[in-house]
């Protein structure tokens, strides 16, 4: 089993930034690669971005591509991912996923392991 933890969530105003973290313990070396997703009230679950866990390649949803940066710290077992310019659409928990199968993917069902998630709140 893998177990997930994120932080970094907040408040925080429009234009502004933060980083989320998003620790990984257990058997991480099941661990393919990773993804943040994020989810609106409201809304479905969407994704974010998706890391390979060896290579650090990366890949983003067309509409984050520019503000949101992935990386992860291997060392430290520890994903993250640093927001810039956010904005009240931006609100929503954002979730952590990991992945035993192919990195490069989008798709909630291919992510076995989740976080519980972290708030973030813009306000305008």
């Amino acid at each position: 089993q893998v177990e997930l933890v994120e932080s970094g969530g907040g408040l925080v105003q429009t234009g502004g930034s933060l980083r989320l973290s998003c620790a990984a313990s257990g058997r991480t070396f099941r661990i393919n690669g990773m993804g943040w997703f994020r989810q609106a009230p409201g809304k479905e679950r969407e994704f974010v971005a998706a890391i390979s866990w060896s290579g650090g390649f990366t890949y983003y949803a067309d509409s984050m591509k520019g503000r949101f940066t992935v990386s992860r710290d291997n060392a430290k077992n520890t994903m993250y991912l640093q927001m810039y310019t956010l904005n009240p659409e931006d609100t929503a928990v954002y979730y952590c996923a990991a992945t035993s199968r192919g990195w490069r993917t989008s798709l909630i069902s291919e992510y076995a392991f989740w976080g519980q998630g972290t708030q973030v709140t813009v306000s305008s």
